[in-house]
């Protein structure tokens, strides 16, 4: 849980600094960049069932 939360966190001061200093977020796409960690998930969960890592 205390992972999750420094996370949220750096991301919140990541796009804050970002924002102020009038850059682009440097994050795709909201629905794109969701699935986009979800596959790399499910990919790494993938290759470590078939290939016992």
């Amino acid at each position: 849980m205390k992972e999750l939360l420094l996370s949220v966190l750096a991301g919140i001061i990541i796009g804050v600094t970002f924002k102020f200093l009038r850059l682009p977020l440097p994050a795709p796409p909201v629905l794109a960049g969701i699935l986009g960690i979800f596959g790399v998930y499910l990919g790494g969960m993938i290759a470590s069932s078939v290939f016992k890592l």
